[in-house]
């Protein structure tokens, strides 16, 4: 290389919800060192937006929530590159690609990668390749455009300037070598003099998730309390195809403040024999003290952080931060097992599923069949993972979400869900079950299981009482308008309240209409869904009847009411676990809208919806 002629690097930025933008940007990483271009790969949050100019190559890995919403590490990144004196000429010289994640099946399908393309040229930047939209929906998930688009983006990174992958743009890895390190490393300490004894369960969480690679939750190690079960109930009838559960739990110790609309967040824990068989099978010791922290790269010293680091014992670390029974591991794992796999059919096996021609039997092998790590080791036996190695792919223990269904107001120092038991039978005919819900079944208010929880607000803010509601909420999605209706009744014995119009819809009215005494107690005499309140319940029963009958169609036979309701200034609330749900109840509204008062104009009709959007009073909080 020439004097003065620096190598090319790539920088990688994402901004991830759940883990899987992060994932992908890490293979796209791992992809160009491979190639020999050294590659920084950074959080949206952790990076300083005004220094973008002077990057030279950058590939941004984004994914959509739901809605259309952007990862909350993204929000204050993206504000930055709004501002309006940036100027078209700001990004000059920035070469770039973008790579969204999200799910066709929803209407603002990879809504942030398509805004952040185009304001990047907007700025400035030149794009190296079209951005690649990764799709939930397809057979093999985001990886199925991930692949193509990457090669694709090496071709052409390598037309520009050879000088960025000396190694050229095709790599083939001799299938002996381990080609990375693994990033983590683990130090195990001869401990003595633990103090493990003073610890809370509190600090104790704190402490291995504070270590944990899953970086994503590293500013909320500490939980922010813990809840117990007082009371647990089945909704649904005999007869029902779904099982759901009313939770009611008290807070241990401290109280936490929170508002209806909130969103709970609950640490589920893993099945104690399966954790012992992953620790045997992977020849741990569990009573050994670790120390978890990022390897350094320049030199072999420790890091400073480890050197501050309080020691963990490895069984607690794994309980906590390592999702060893539910979640499927990724490709990656699949190649990193078969450079210590020690039989040739199983190596061979597993080189095959990380091969761009295996992915598919991959994908029925693992994601369809929903393997979790314990078991794809158990088909592998001759396979014996690093720890560090472990450490690093084992998907991490995520908190689980849910929509809090009771009032602070109606139900003091109280937190209630409203839980659809997840179980579901993969085409081998396994039954497996969701790894929270079928947890929280299992417990009982005798046992006093501490739980830890973190509170945030979720997507759908508590509304004052002098504001009109219409609210949208089949199956599961009436959780938080329980709440909703529990508290406004509350306010209306002191001060006059605001009226509420309630849609529900389930499947079956004798076996799956949740909550239906709590609803019809206050559709009667004066209650907050009477009539003579101005508000209103409606039901969509979808199978009572050969033609099915949801949501939507009940908004729109009561059209002149709700239009007469938003005409006084409502707010709209949509919450529920259907791709289509959400969008259907839009179209509805946009026809009565256009039927009642824009003279037919859809077009209107949209963008009154849309005003009413960023006034934030459409709000809708969707699940999958």
């Amino acid at each position: 290389m020439a004097m003065g002629e620096k190598p090319r690097k790539l920088l990688v930025l994402y901004a991830s919800q759940t883990g899987n933008a992060l994932d992908a940007a890490e293979r796209i990483g791992r992809e160009a060192e491979r190639r020999g271009c050294p590659a920084s790969i950074v959080s949206t949050d952790e990076f300083d937006a005004s220094y973008l100019p002077h990057e030279e190559a950058v590939v941004f890995v984004v994914s959509t929530t739901g809605q259309g919403d952007s990862p909350d590490s993204f929000k204050s990144f993206w504000k930055f590159l709004l501002i309006r004196n940036l100027g078209n000429d700001w990004l000059q010289g920035v070469r770039f690609a973008v790579f969204g994640l999200g799910d066709s099946g929803y209407q603002k399908y990879n809504f942030v990668a398509k805004k952040l393309d185009k304001r990047l040229s907007g700025l400035g930047a030149t794009t190296i390749i079209e951005k690649g939209l990764g799709d939930d929906q397809h057979p093999s998930g985001y990886e199925g455009t991930l692949d193509p688009w990457m090669l694709s983006l090496w071709i052409t990174l390598y037309q520009i300037n050879p000088k960025y992958f000396p190694k050229g743009p095709d790599v083939n890895i001799s299938q002996d070598d381990v080609v990375d390190q693994p990033k983590y490393r683990v130090l195990y300490l001869k401990q003595d003099k633990l103090e493990s004894t003073l610890l809370t369960d509190s600090d104790i969480i704190q402490r291995a998730r504070g270590m944990s690679p899953g970086k994503l939750y590293k500013d909320k190690s500490k939980p922010d309390c813990f809840l117990k079960m007082t009371r647990s109930e089945v909704l649904t009838k005999a007869g029902s195809t779904k099982d759901v559960r009313h939770f009611e739990f008290q807070f241990v110790s401290s109280t936490i403040e929170y508002e209806v609309g909130d969103v709970v967040e609950l640490l589920p824990s893993q099945n104690p024999s399966a954790i012992d068989a992953f620790i045997e099978r992977c020849d741990l010791d569990p009573e050994s003290f670790i120390k978890v922290g990022p390897r350094e790269t320049e030199n072999s010293g420790v890091n400073e952080e480890m050197v501050t680091q309080l020691p963990i014992k490895l069984k607690t670390f794994v309980e906590l931060t390592m999702d060893v029974t539910s979640a499927s591991p990724r490709r990656y794992f699949f190649e990193v097992m078969s450079f210590y796999a020690t039989a040739e059919h199983e190596k061979e096996r597993l080189q095959y599923f990380a091969s761009t021609e295996g992915r598919e039997d991959l994908y029925n092998y693992n994601q369809k069949e929903s393997r979790s790590i314990l078991e794809v080791l158990e088909d592998f036996p001759s396979v014996q993972i690093p720890f560090e190695w472990l450490v690093q792919l084992v998907p991490p223990l995520k908190p689980r979400a849910f929509s809090i269904s009771s009032s602070p107001l109606a139900h003091p120092d109280q937190v209630h869900l409203t839980v659809s038991i997840v179980s579901w039978i993969t085409p081998y005919k396994r039954t497996r079950k969701g790894l929270c819900s079928s947890w929280l079944a299992s417990l009982t208010p005798e046992q006093e299981v501490h739980i830890p929880v973190w509170f945030h607000k979720g997507s759908l803010p508590a509304p004052p009482q002098s504001l009109p509601l219409i609210l949208v909420g089949p199956g599961t999605g009436c959780a938080p308008f329980r709440g909703f209706i529990a508290e406004r009744s509350v306010q209306a014995q002191s001060s006059p309240v605001a009226p509420v119009m309630f849609f529900f819809g389930c499947r079956n009215k004798d076996t799956d209409f949740l909550y239906r005494d709590f609803w019809e107690s206050h559709t009667r005499e004066g209650g907050m869904l009477s009539e003579e309140k101005g508000g209103g319940f409606y039901t969509a029963f979808s199978r009572d009847q050969p033609k099915k009958v949801y949501v939507q169609h009940k908004i729109r036979e009561m059209s002149k009411k709700v239009m007469d309701l938003l005409r006084d200034g409502a707010a709209v609330y949509v919450a529920g676990s259907s791709t289509k749900m959400p969008s259907d109840v839009m179209l509805a509204l946009e026809e009565i809208v256009s039927e009642e008062e824009t003279g037919g104009s859809k077009e209107e009709a949209s963008r009154r919806l849309k005003d009413l959007e960023k006034a934030g009073k459409y709000n809708v909080e969707a699940w999958s």
